[in-house]
């Protein structure tokens, strides 16, 4: 690289030095210039995938800094190697009491084991499962065990001041729907309305099921709308839906997450003509007579590879934590049965966060190695705390990629410019990279790996904490521009 390569301009002249002075490509430290991210702020490295060579770029490589949900890859890399990429989580039903003529003489329990995806059609299945034992009645009451997942108070608007953001919803053993309401608007110009269908149903919240329809060019149809949510026994529309949107669907999260799991579940059992004599209500599974009851059936969840694809694809924070607290409710590197897990209740641990913080501290220092061990919280990055180094990342990348998990890890990732949290990317390398990203204010993030010209395996790390983070994307698609090249 000379000043020959430099193009003319101010700008470009401050980059040229800059570029010089840290090895950085041109084009990448003119993009940093016009971003106003100064390099101190930033860490980049591109290094072979195999190791087998120096570094291409190191720029602050092993300086510890917020990596956003680019933390993800150290939990679902972690994951997959500590429970296999086909472990599945179990959510086990019990019945206690018989049933006569249709009707349960006694309560139902669903007991929660940490499924990432119990989503409101996968719930469905599970009453639709009840109701195949002859169950369409219940005398007694249906009782939520949650007890899998130590709980703590959680304020969802804590974070960033958006509480209705399905994103900042809590873990939960028993994690039903990701605690949110999905909203489908169809609207129907012969009757001058959308109509408004949710899912699932939440027993004891009126929901307006009809908005007046509007002209003019959809725009932000959801301001538009006027919704209040403020209210947790109802949600209103107060204005109305562009009829050019076309159908469109929207997840907002329940407002009073605490009974959000209570509500859903009576909601969807009396929706399926189900009855209920007594209530929906959290409590445990009993012991009878010293010896723990059997579960009448249990619902499995999709493998750990398909979750970890929808938590890196589109850096899904609750499904992370999920996993992430799984890894000290799930006996090490093994995938246990139902029984293990609930055939001796007084033995099952409680999953926490420094149970889970441990046991990935302990697998870095065995499986990546004893320095640059990440600074951990939830697992997810959505965090002011967690902590983690280029060189870490790297080292964590090149192990994955040398192992026989390999395949899974790299097909989970966002594919620049094709799909997930990469499909707006407008680096020209289209379909060139695998890559993680992570956003936070203050933080913008990528890292994962690059398919060169040349035929090479490249891991690219690049990372911004600064005021203007946001704005050092547009140097983070030079860079894998210039990684795709080989030069």
């Amino acid at each position: 690289m000379s000043l020959l390569h430099c193009l003319s301009g101010a700008v470009a002249t401050l980059a040229c030095g800059l570029a010089l002075a840290q090895n950085l490509p041109p084009e990448v430290a003119a993009a940093l210039v016009r971003a106003k991210v100064p390099l101190e702020a930033v860490t980049l490295l591109v290094l072979d995938a195999e190791g087998k060579s120096a570094p291409r770029l190191s720029h602050r490589a092993n300086v510890p800094v917020n990596p956003a949900s680019v933390m993800k890859l150290v939990t679902t890399y972690a994951a997959l190697d500590l429970l296999g990429p086909a472990y599945t989580w179990r959510t086990p039903v019990f019945v206690e009491g018989a049933v006569r003529d249709g009707t349960l003489f006694g309560n139902l329990y669903i007991k929660g084991l940490g499924d990432p995806k119990l989503v409101a059609e996968r719930l469905w299945l599970l009453l639709r499962r009840v109701q195949g034992l002859g169950i369409q009645s219940i005398a007694g009451d249906i009782v939520l065990d949650r007890s899998a997942f130590e709980t703590t108070e959680s304020d969802p608007a804590r974070f960033d001041g958006e509480p209705l953001r399905p994103y900042n919803a809590a873990p939960d053993a028993l994690l039903l729907n990701f605690k949110s309401v999905v909203m489908t608007f169809v609207p129907d110009r012969s009757a001058n309305t959308a109509q408004v269908q949710f899912e699932p149903p939440l027993a004891g919240v009126q929901m307006q099921t009809s908005v007046p329809l509007s002209n003019g060019d959809c725009g932000d149809y959801r301001a538009a709308l006027k919704a209040d949510f403020s209210d947790v026994r109802r949600i209103r529309f107060a204005g109305v839906y562009p009829a050019n949107c076309a159908e469109k669907v929207w997840a907002v999260a329940y407002a009073d997450p605490e009974s959000y799991s209570v509500r859903a579940v009576e909601g969807l059992w009396r929706a399926m003509g189900g009855k209920l004599a007594g209530t929906v209500r959290e409590g445990r599974v009993p012991v009878v007579a010293g010896a723990p009851m059997n579960p009448v059936f249990e619902m499995s969840s999709p493998t750990l590879v398909e979750v970890i694809r929808d938590i890196n694809k589109y850096s899904n924070n609750v499904m992370a934590q999920q996993v992430f607290l799984t890894l000290s409710l799930q006996p090490r590197g093994q995938n246990g049965t139902l029984a293990s897990l609930v055939a001796m209740p007084d033995a099952v641990p409680v999953a926490t966060r420094e149970a889970s913080r441990e046991v990935l501290r302990r697998w870095w220092t065995e499986r990546i190695g004893p320095d640059d061990v990440p600074t951990l919280d939830n697992g997810s990055g959505l965090s002011r705390h967690e902590r983690i180094s280029a060189q870490a990342l790297a080292r964590l990348l090149q192990t994955a990629y040398l192992s026989p998990l390999m395949p899974e890890l790299m097909s989970s990732l966002p594919i620049a410019g094709v799909d997930g949290t990469l499909r707006r990317s407008r680096a020209a390398s289209r379909g060139s990279a695998h890559l993680k990203t992570g956003s936070l204010r203050d933080v913008a993030a990528v890292a994962g790996y690059v398919h060169a010209a040349s035929g090479k395996r490249y891991v690219l790390v690049a990372i911004a904490n600064h005021a203007n983070a946001s704005a050092a994307r547009p140097a983070f698609e030079a860079l894998l521009d210039w990684a795709v090249r080989d030069n």
